[in-house]
């Protein structure tokens, strides 16, 4: 069983390694789970997961695998429920009367002791019942029955919300990296765009300094140093308007994650290229707006460059002059891009376009060339491969 867990988690891409299933075999071996599947639960999750993006994945992976329940008291022997038994053939449904007839066993202690017995005792699938483990009756243990206060089995949702006890319950569908994105994704992934440093006033207390120094001096010396804080700049460029107002929630995300992540963000918004000017408002982008080059003259070159954008457009507006579609740009947008990664070694692309079709837009073409090749698309993989590169 523990070897059909480990090569479900490898096919349903979670990185687990041999010497992460050994460990976990090493762990049981010294009881650290006891005999209780919570336990093992999270012995497993914590031995085999190493990031929380897959911890979706593995609570699907470990409810398929373990089906049923294991028992719960010290001394009891591993026991599975067959699938068979669970396997709803007809729910059924009961009157008011009927449900106000049944009673409850008697609280949690009696309901896992009740288990623990009938997990012993039953021979076979039950259906309609009112004891036995099994689907559509008034037993305490099954699925698509009724209960006042049971243990819910194998049943898909939440029927009458009166199950002590959830077993298949999945509380992680947010991190799965195959779901869409959402800022709390999105700042999982930008954690690892970090590069601590310490600097500014010594406020925090350096404690192994403290001791040593007062060691050596016999008296309390107390030592401090500056908080050590993300040193990471940032320089996020986005595209708005136009087709890229199909994006905006993405976009939103990501600036959103962006601004709880870094201390050091600095942002500008452009439309379809970046030209001779961006801009902070979009409702007063045609009074108050920024030259480009006081941009690149402003922030120094370790800031990291993030353009978002569906650099979906006519090719003109990245080949030549005057191809803007709002104005007579004196030079073509693919000189500015030029000189942004000029500027900024450290740069990148991010397309919210799904990237099995960028080969069928000329304009993602251009920019995705003249951004050598560094565009990525707006999902956790992509959000991975950008950072892996603005840390190189």
């Amino acid at each position: 069983m523990f070897v059909d867990f480990f090569h479900q988690l490898k096919a349903a891409k979670v990185p687990v390694t041999l010497r992460e299933y050994l460990t976990l075999m090493e762990a049981l071996a010294a009881d650290l789970a006891g005999r209780r599947v919570e336990d093992f639960y999270y012995l497993a999750r914590a031995t085999l997961v190493k990031d929380e993006r897959h911890l979706d994945r593995f609570d699907q992976v470990f409810g398929q695998t373990f089906k049923g329940l294991e028992t719960l008291s010290d001394g009891v022997t591993e026991t599975e429920i067959p699938e068979e038994w669970l396997r709803s053939q007809a729910e059924r449904y009961f009157t008011e009367e009927e449900k106000a007839q049944i009673e409850a066993l008697g609280g949690w202690e009696k309901i896992m002791e009740e288990l623990r017995k009938r997990l012993a005792e039953q021979k076979g699938r039950h259906s309609g019942g009112s004891k036995w483990i099994g689907t559509g009756g008034k037993s305490p243990f099954g699925a698509d029955g009724y209960n006042p206060a049971g243990v819910r089995i194998g049943q898909k949702g939440n029927r009458n919300f009166r199950a002590v006890k959830v077993w298949d319950k999945r509380e992680f569908r947010d991190f799965d990296d195959t779901r869409e994105l959402g800022t709390r994704n999105i700042k999982v992934a930008l954690r690892k765009l970090r590069q601590f440093a310490r600097a500014g006033a010594a406020e925090e207390l350096d404690l192994e300094s403290t001791i040593r120094h007062s060691a050596d001096k016999g008296y309390i010396d107390v030592r401090l140093r500056p908080e050590r804080r993300n040193a990471i700049k940032v320089l996020m460029l986005f595209d708005v308007g136009g087709s890229m107002d199909w994006h905006v929630q993405g976009a939103e995300e990501l600036f959103s994650a962006a601004r709880s992540e870094f201390k050091h963000l600095e942002y500008y918004y452009f439309h379809n290229c970046p030209y001779e000017f961006v801009w902070r408002d979009n409702e007063r982008r045609w009074t108050e707006r920024t030259p480009t080059w006081d941009v690149l003259h402003t922030y120094p070159s370790d800031y990291k460059v993030i353009f978002v954008g569906d650099a979906s457009m006519s090719p003109y507006e990245v080949s030549i002059a005057g191809g803007s579609v709002e104005h007579m740009n004196p030079e073509a947008g693919a000189v500015w891009l030029q000189r942004v990664r000029d500027t900024f070694p450290s740069c990148v692309w991010l397309n919210p376009v799904s990237e099995d079709v960028w080969d069928w837009t000329p304009s993602i073409k251009m920019v995705r060339q003249l951004m050598g090749g560094h565009m990525y698309p707006l999902n956790l993989d992509g959000l991975e491969r950008a950072i892996r590169e603005l840390m190189r």
